[in-house]
This record gives structure tokens, C-alpha cells and sequence, in this order.
């Protein structure tokens, strides 16, 4: 009896041994990481660094001085080297004014950039632009105010395939594997721009470190945030939804564009072009099939009027979409 399930315990091991193996030994995406913040790419996300490094540089000072007082004091006041306690200092007036005066003069000088940051950030005034974002399970809108130009953004199909499970697919081979999407935000440098953001159903939050943006975005509540690119930081920049949104919150990435302002430019108005040439299309693909059962009866029909009754049709469904 203790020989058979023995035997069983051993093929239970074994079985779990071999699936866990293909999960231990599988190849894994790291993303990429530093050891310090990233200074950004216009002015608000460098302030924003700069008061990471006031306080970093802070907190080095007040640790060298501390830990440095502790070692020399327990070296140099050894018992070993005959060191008596001072049993008679119970109150030091002057110490106390020292060590309390210099934490606030400490806190001060980190408090008065902080705050100068923490109002510049919030202020939109004089935006040239509006984006309202929107976040969904699990991707992202995009709408630029003013123009007809919004769409979806979600995680790109090369990264997607390659997430499923038994994929095959390695994802070191995935370009930005699970940070790439098929329909980046398009931005000018130079131009201020504001950004509205806000949730369609969860909570989701809209992060994208070199522009020293992370704002929530809230159902029923808009966030506001801005950046100026500046115009030698042209290139691709990449965030992530920052706030657990679901089962795929890892798989909402966000892709911010940064080119010039002309073309800029050039990519909205083809943006507008394209959204102008979908209700032709539309129309033209209702009509072919709304008068396609129309001509087989040529013995019925008057002369012109299939031709009558297809532009009667093109013309009433254009006019459908452009009302829609």
C-alpha cells in the first residue's frame, strides 16, 4: 500500500515538475529601467525632476551627517577607550533650537519650488490645444477638440498575438513588445497643449513619464493636465495605464508622436480628409447593393430608371451620413 502511493506521489511530482518547467524556462519581455527619473521633454517634466533631485540630494546630506555623528561618536566614546556616560545632561535649550530649526529651513526650501511647480502644472491658461482622452477597458480615445479627428487607440496586433497563451511567439522578437499600439497620439512640439482626461467605465490613469504627466481618468470627473514639447524632442515617447484597471490593465499602452508643427498640420488635415472620404465610400457600397436586385427587371422598367432610382439612392445616402 505504501509502495503504490508512493509511486502515485511520484507521478504527480513528475507531472507538475514538467508543467512547470516550460513556465520557469520561458523567455521573458523586461521592460526598460533606470535608476533615476527621467528629466522629460519640456519644461514642467524637467522642474518636475529638479525638485526630485533637490530632495534626493536632501535626504544624501541629512544621512551623511546623521550616520556620519553616529560612527564618529561610537568610535571616538568607546567604553574600550575608557568613555564615561554623561549622567547629568537632561536638557539642552540650544540643541533643541538646532535641530529644530534646521529641519524647517530644510522643509522651506524644498516647499516654496514645490509649490511653484505644483501651480505651473495646473495651469492651462493660453493652451493653443485640446486632446480629451478617454480611457475604456482596454484602450484609449482620443478626440482633438475643435476638429472632426478622434479615434482608438489599442494595443498592436504583433503584441497581442504574442501575449496569448501557446502562442508560439517569442516576445523578444515584438518590437516594444506590450508598448505599442496601432494608433498613436499625434502631437506638435512647441505648441501648448492641454489635455482632458477622463474615464468611459473604470478608473484608468493616463501616464506618460517624459512628459511628466499622471493624471486619473475618473468617470463622470475631468483631470486636466498640459505640456509643450520642446521642438528638438521630436520622436516617440511611451506610458502606460497606471491605475489596475481590470484583467488586461497591462495591455492599454500609450504612444505619444512628437513632430513638427507643419507636420502636424499635414497629418490632421489627411485625418479630416479620410473622415470626409469615409461616407462616400459608405454610400457608394449602400447603393451597389440597394440597386443590385433592380437590375434583372429590364422588361418592367422605363428607360433611365434604374439609373434614376441608383442616384436617387447615392443621393439620399449621403445625405444620411452627413446628417449622421
Amino acid at each position: 500500500m505504501m509502495t503504490r502511493k508512493m509511486k502515485i506521489n511520484s507521478r504527480v511530482l513528475t507531472a507538475a515538475a514538467s508543467g512547470l518547467a516550460p513556465a520557469l524556462f520561458a523567455p521573458v519581455a523586461h521592460a526598460a529601467w533606470t535608476l533615476n527619473l527621467t528629466p522629460g521633454i519640456d519644461k514642467v517634466s524637467r522642474d518636475i525632476y529638479g525638485l526630485h533631485m533637490l530632495a534626493f540630494w536632501w535626504c544624501v546630506g541629512i544621512a551623511a551627517v546623521v550616520f556620519g555623528f553616529m560612527i564618529y561618536s561610537m568610535v571616538k566614546f568607546r567604553h574600550s577607550k575608557g568613555a564615561v556616560a554623561d549622567t547629568t545632561l537632561t536638557h539642552s535649550t540650544r540643541v533643541e533650537v538646532i535641530w529644530t530649526t534646521i529641519p524647517v529651513l530644510i522643509l522651506i526650501s524644498m516647499a516654496i519650488p514645490a509649490a511653484r511647480v505644483l501651480v505651473e502644472t495646473a495651469d492651462t491658461a493660453g493652451a493653443q490645444m485640446s486632446i480629451r482622452v478617454t480611457g475604456y477597458q482596454w484602450r484609449w480615445t482620443y478626440e482633438y477638440v475643435g476638429t472632426p479627428v478622434k479615434f482608438v487607440s489599442s494595443l498592436d496586433r504583433m503584441s497581442d498575438a504574442a501575449r496569448q497563451l501557446d502562442s508560439g511567439i517569442d516576445p523578444n522578437s515584438v518590437p516594444n513588445y506590450l508598448l505599442n499600439v496601432d494608433h498613436p497620439l499625434v502631437v506638435p512640439a512647441g505648441v501648448k497643449v492641454r489635455v482632458l482626461v477622463t474615464g468611459g467605465d473604470v478608473i484608468h490613469s493616463w501616464w506618460v513619464p517624459a512628459l511628466g504627466i499622471k493624471k486619473d481618468a475618473i468617470p463622470g470627473y475631468v483631470n486636466e493636465a498640459w505640456f509643450d514639447v520642446d521642438t528638438d524632442k521630436l520622436g516617440t515617447y511611451r506610458g502606460q495605464c497606471a491605475e489596475l484597471c481590470g484583467r488586461d490593465h497591462g495591455f492599454m499602452p500609450i504612444v505619444v508622436q512628437v513632430v513638427s508643427k507643419a507636420d502636424f498640420q499635414k497629418w490632421l488635415m489627411q485625418q479630416e480628409a479620410d473622415l470626409k472620404n469615409e461616407p462616400a465610400t459608405a454610400a457608394t457600397t449602400t447603393t451597389a447593393s440597394t440597386s443590385a436586385p433592380v437590375a434583372p427587371a429590364p422588361v418592367t422598367a422605363a428607360p433611365g430608371a434604374a439609373t434614376a432610382l441608383a442616384t436617387g439612392t447615392a443621393t439620399a445616402t449621403v445625405a444620411a451620413a452627413a446628417t449622421h
